[in-house]
This record gives C-alpha cells, sequence and structure tokens, in this order.
C-alpha cells in the first residue's frame, strides 16, 4: 500500500524536494543565515509529514473501498475531478452493459418461449402419425401431409434461430419470382390435394433480390393461405412489376388482430382456434423482406378471404 501511495504521488514528493533545494541554493548564494532555513525547514517538514500522513489514509481509504467496491454510489470518500471523470466513465460502462445484458437476457427468454411453443406445435404431426401407425391407417397422402408440417415447422424455427443471431446471408441476384412461387406451389402440393384446392399463378416479376430469402417468405405466406382456407376453395396469385399478390378464399382475419400479425410470437384468434400458428412465420417473414426492401400489406374480411400484397420501396438508408 505504502508503495503504491508513493508512485501516485511521486511527482509531488519530487517536486517538494525541488522546492527544497532551490530555498537551499538561494540562502547559500545569498548567505543568509542557515539558521532561518533549518527552522523553516522543521516546520516545513512538520506540516508536511502531517501532510502527507492525512493523503495517505485518504489513499489507502480510497483503496480498500475500491477494492471490495460492488457500485459506482458506493464511493463514500471524496470524489477529486478526475475520480469524478473515472465514475463516469464507469457508470456509462455499467449502463451500456446492462442494456446488452437485458437484450441478451430478452432474446433468451423469447427464444426459450418460441421453443417451447414449436415444441408443442410439433407435437400435433407426429401424433397424427403415431396414431396412423397404431391403427395400421398409414395413408401415403396423409403422411405426406404430416411430414410436410414436420420439415416447414423445423425450417421456421432454424430460420427464427438464424435471424436472432445475427447470421443472415442475402446474396442478391437477378431471379424470377414466378418459378419461386411454382416451386412453392408444388412443395406444397399435398397440402393442396387434401384439401381440394386449386392455385392459379399468373405474369412474372424479374427481382434483383436473395432468392432463397424471398422464397421463405412467400412460403410462409403461401401455407397460411393453405392452412386457412377452406375445402375446395381458390388460391389466385398475381404477380405483376413491383407487386405480387396473394388472395384466398380462407376464413379470414378479425381486423383487430390485422395490426399485430407481424408481432414476435402473435397468433391471434384463427392461430389459437385452429392451433395451427407459431407465431413465428409472419415475423420472420416481416424482417427479410424488410431486409430485401420490400412491404408486405394484408388485408381480410372474415368468412370471404385475405389478400397479402408485397410491395417494391425504396432502398432504406
Amino acid at each position: 500500500m505504502i508503495l503504491k501511495f508513493f508512485k501516485e504521488y511521486l511527482a509531488w514528493y519530487i517536486t517538494y524536494m525541488v522546492l527544497l533545494f532551490l530555498f537551499y541554493a538561494t540562502f547559500y548564494l545569498y548567505q543568509l543565515p542557515m539558521a532561518y532555513f533549518g527552522m523553516s525547514l522543521v516546520f516545513n517538514l512538520v506540516l508536511f509529514s502531517l501532510f502527507s500522513a492525512f493523503q495517505y489514509y485518504q489513499f489507502s481509504r480510497k483503496m480498500l473501498t475500491l477494492r471490495d467496491l460492488r457500485d459506482s454510489d458506493s464511493f463514500d470518500f471524496n470524489l477529486r475531478p478526475s475520480d469524478l471523470a473515472y465514475r463516469e466513465l464507469l457508470m456509462k460502462q455499467k449502463r451500456l452493459s446492462d442494456e446488452d445484458y437485458a437484450q441478451i437476457k430478452s432474446q433468451l427468454e423469447q427464444s426459450q418461449a418460441m421453443i417451447k411453443l414449436w415444441s408443442h406445435q410439433m407435437k400435433v404431426p407426429l401424433s397424427a402419425l403415431s396414431l396412423m401407425s397404431q391403427t395400421n391407417r398409414l395413408e401415403q397422402s396423409e403422411v405426406d401431409q404430416q411430414l410436410t408440417y414436420l420439415q416447414q415447422y423445423v425450417e421456421t424455427l432454424l430460420t427464427y434461430l438464424k435471424f436472432h443471431q445475427h447470421k443472415d446471408d442475402f446474396r442478391f441476384e437477378q431471379v424470377s419470382v414466378r418459378r419461386l412461387v411454382l416451386d412453392l406451389v408444388k412443395k406444397n402440393a399435398v397440402s393442396c390435394l387434401a384439401k381440394e384446392l386449386s392455385v392459379t399463378v399468373d405474369g412474372d416479376w424479374l427481382l434483383v433480390t436473395d432468392g432463397k430469402w424471398l422464397s421463405f417468405a412467400l412460403g410462409q405466406i403461401l401455407d397460411n393461405a393453405i392452412k386457412y382456407s377452406k375445402k375446395g376453395g381458390q388460391i389466385h396469385i398475381q404477380i405483376r412489376d413491383q407487386e405480387i399478390s396473394l388472395q384466398d378464399q380462407g376464413i379470414g382475419i378479425l381486423e383487430e388482430d390485422l395490426p399485430r400479425l407481424f408481432e414476435e410470437g402473435f397468433t391471434g384468434f384463427n392461430g389459437h382456434e385452429h392451433k395451427k400458428a407459431t407465431g413465428l412465420g409472419l415475423y420472420i417473414s416481416k424482417q427479410i423482406l424488410d431486409s430485401l426492401t420490400l412491404d408486405i400489406k394484408i388485408d381480410s374480411q372474415i368468412d370471404i378471404g385475405t389478400t397479402v400484397r408485397i410491395l417494391k420501396t425504396e432502398k432504406r438508408s
């Protein structure tokens, strides 16, 4: 502790010794009585020693407090301007650290909640497959449909986790939107046949975008249209320059649910009533489309259907 004290106040002690030498040199050169210098030196040394003892007390108290310090508000010693500056810096770093911790904790809690919800959703097709196996009624079309659900749920979860870990890997190139949509329709053919849905695709749009991520977003929208369509209904997909429109004849969405469709984990009345939603699909799709400088707008009427429009927007700064 003493060595640290002298190290911190070394410049001050050196300055004091230099001043003493200058005073001695002045007395010596002008041949002044050294007795006066001696008495002055004793007086100064006494005051200097008392002042040093007080400074050492303050220094040791400060060091002990800093050693056991847990909070920047726990300072119980007098702060110098430099101490105040350091304290402000520490408090700023603590605030930033608390904010980062709160954000990470929130993301972790959200991820855990979503994984729990996802695992619950996975039980539905797994239970269906298990029941078909136990009753020896493994119809190929029904098995394919349940396997499609499983694949979609896994893909949605993995994409969700990838976005939250900031591992997006966008690669922009010119793609045919019509080709992407047709591939998605073929991918969901089993589900469409099971509900006797007819899907029509008109037009095309050569768009400079990331085909993989756009395909995922469109797939989530088409999947919702299929899930909530009535048996024997129609899904019409119109592709024009600067716009993609997907219209179904499904059960529709409550008006009060429309503003919250893109919130993380929101399933709305349809999701609770029909137990088909995880609350991830539209949320992730919105994040992807924002990154691709595309807007998504949804209009819906109960028992009439839903129209989803994807529009090109100006590149955000």
